[in-house]
């Protein structure tokens, strides 16, 4: 397989470090954060550079940086996304929404935008979006954040009826329960908080994701993995998970 261009979003921890770990092998990576500090620890040759997906400016001097070392993108992985706290709409104070819909639905057009122009010239390209499982299915204390996942299930599906003969593909990889930083970020920080997600069951890794990803890029032209919904064998659902010890 000829070596391409893959640019990963949020690729300093979770799905987007191990999408990077399991492609960077006879490809070019440009992978961009916020956490520039922790891309820089890598080993490799990958160009990893700032990235906030919901500032225009910073999407826009990642995008010309990433071309310059790299050439033109032929797959983008829009990792990029968190949720932010459990409150229930009638407690919230709005703060955590607008960072969630800016983050996992802006930011990913922000970049998607930008990125698509070129492969729809050289007709060849695959989008990738990490969605979820709670973009299927809603649960208490998760309406905005599963709300956005659902908003990226229909950006996806518009963009696969937009780009159509064009020989672009696009992809939604949307993971159940995965035991990485997600949680920790959900509750601020709250170790306790976050093990507790994961205690008794046995979550998807980073890495099982992360082959998802690379299953998808990997088919030949003219196969295209439209959704892939990879759930732990131990949960059914965002509110059905098995407990029964790991």
């Amino acid at each position: 397989m000829e070596s391409r261009h893959i640019m990963i979003t949020g690729a300093s921890s979770g799905i987007g470090a191990a999408c990077a770990d399991l492609l960077e092998q006879g490809n070019h990576l440009s992978l961009g954060a916020r956490r520039l500090d922790r891309l820089t620890q890598r080993s490799g040759e990958a160009c990893c550079l700032a990235l906030d997906v919901r500032d225009e400016d910073s999407v826009e001097g990642f995008l010309a940086a990433a071309v310059e070392a790299n050439g033109p993108v032929d797959v983008l992985i829009n990792n990029a996304g968190l949720a932010r706290g459990i409150e229930r709409i009638a407690e919230a104070d709005g703060r955590a929404w607008r960072e969630m819909l800016e983050t996992n639905v802006f930011g990913v057009l922000n970049v998607t935008r930008r990125v698509l122009p070129s492969m729809l010239e050289r007709g060849s390209g695959h989008v990738v979006m990490i969605g979820s499982v709670a973009g299927h299915e809603t649960y208490e204390g998760g309406s905005v954040y599963c709300a956005s996942k659902r908003a990226l299930r229909s950006i996806t599906e518009a963009l696969r009826y937009e780009t159509l003969g064009s020989g672009v593909r696009v992809t939604s990889v949307d993971p159940g329960l995965v035991e990485t930083e997600f949680s920790m970020v959900r509750f601020r920080g709250d170790a306790k908080a976050a093990t507790k997600v994961y205690a008794n069951t046995r979550p998807l890794t980073a890495v099982d994701v992360a082959e998802c990803v690379q299953f998808a890029i990997d088919r030949p032209a003219h196969v295209n993995l439209d959704t892939i919904l990879v759930m732990p064998t131990d949960q059914a659902s965002p509110k059905r998970v098995h407990r029964g010890g790991r």
